[in-house]
């Protein structure tokens, strides 16, 4: 890139599991983009991009409501929950090449209050990829809804590399802690054992209840610009070092793959890892789109934190707690803090990376990774630091 881009504004609503939020999804995520511009010190005129997450808002509605009269980099990445990476690796390229001066990523929904991922999976097919194979081959024979199709993968990791139940309870145990740490996660004051976790109901084999995201209302949103551009402000920048995606072959389709545990991470992770010069051994911190605890491993895995098969061992023993190797999702998470399509994930490696996360602030954070997860596997990936 030309020139480096940075992180400059931070936004979130208030994240809830209750009848209704009172507010639309257009609302929720607007709410988000005004705090994330107030943070950054900008007003909207200043926003000549764009980033809406796809099917949830289109740039011109942002621009209109919030009043951005110079719109000029509308763009969305239909990547599932991959997209918010992606797309914040997008708008780097975007303003560092001067596509756009600032651009907006705002994501939210009513996950819980309005319809739901099953929901909307059974009722139209067009949402997700292949959806002509799902609604032909998945969906008459009841595989109709993430937790199935991603129990596949996870139990032929448990097959081939002998990774237990166990090993998928410590990530919802280390999320829940983490999120006792955060009184804005819906699970702040509600702790979790490995009994609990052990004794909740199977949804899907391997999967238990407790082994799938929240459904929640909430919204959050970031600012993007160059590092030139983020000295006028009067916020603290973290400097986005590199960015990468990809999709698994074929990114329609999960049971007929050479290789099931080949992801758009595989190929998306070396890539950005080259470009920012560092290996997996430099970062301090990962915030991991965690749908489920098996695609938290995984991902690891394919980020190369440790081998293919590893990753049971490389989760256990609070590794990936605080005051572990790797502290992973200090905010809870979609387990546990809320689910805004992995949008918070990128807040909170920010406030990490500023040192503003309080009880819950990784030691002398200076690297961060972040990553997405997207329809049948598709993979983002962005590498962030403290800026200097």
């Amino acid at each position: 890139m030309r020139q480096p881009a940075c992180i400059v504004g931070i936004g979130e609503t208030e994240y809830c599991r209750k009848p209704g939020s009172g507010m639309s999804e257009l609302s929720l995520q607007l709410l988000a983009a005004t705090r994330a511009l107030a943070d950054a010190g900008l007003s909207p005129m200043f926003v000549d991009g764009i980033m809406p997450f796809p099917n949830l808002g289109r740039a011109e509605e942002f621009a209109a409501n919030l009043g951005c009269e110079n719109l000029r980099y509308a763009v969305t990445i239909n990547m599932g929950g991959a997209a918010p990476v992606a797309s914040l690796a997008a708008a780097a390229a975007a303003v560092s090449e001067g596509l756009a001066n600032y651009v907006l990523l705002p994501a939210g929904w009513n996950g819980y209050s309005g319809n739901r991922v099953r929901q909307t999976v059974a009722s139209d097919t067009a949402s997700i990829p292949g959806g002509a194979i799902a609604r032909d081959y998945y969906l008459p024979f009841g595989f109709t809804a993430p937790p199935h199709w991603y129990s596949v993968i996870a139990r032929r990791h448990m097959h081939e590399f002998g990774t237990t139940s166990e090993h998928l309870g410590a990530i919802a145990v280390a999320m829940r802690r983490h999120a006792q740490l955060n009184p804005r996660a819906v699970m702040y004051g509600k702790p979790l054992t490995m009994v609990d976790y052990l004794d909740s109901p199977m949804l899907a084999d391997p999967y238990r209840f407790l082994d799938c995201c929240l459904e929640t209302d909430g919204a959050a949103a970031v600012v993007v610009t160059t590092a030139d551009r983020a000295a006028d402000l009067p916020t603290t920048p973290v400097t986005i070092l590199s960015g990468a995606t990809g999709q698994p072959y074929p990114a329609d389709e999960i049971t007929n793959r050479r290789d099931l545990f080949r992801t758009g991470l595989t190929i998306a992770a070396p890539e950005a890892f080259e470009n920012a010069e560092l290996t997996p051994d430099d970062v301090d911190f990962a915030m991991v789109y965690d749908c489920f605890t098996f695609e938290v491993l995984q991902q690891l895995e394919e980020m190369g934190f440790c081998k293919r098969g590893e990753g049971g061992d490389f989760v256990s023993d609070g590794n990936i707690e605080l005051g572990g190797e790797l502290p992973v999702n200090t905010h809870g998470g979609l387990l546990s803090e809320a689910h805004v399509l992995g949008m918070s994930h990128i807040v909170e490696a920010v406030k990490q990376l500023r040192g503003t996360a309080g009880a819950r602030q990784v030691d002398g954070a200076e690297i961060g990774v972040v990553s997405g997860w997207g329809d049948f596997g598709d993979g983002s990936i962005a590498i962030l630091a403290k800026h200097r």
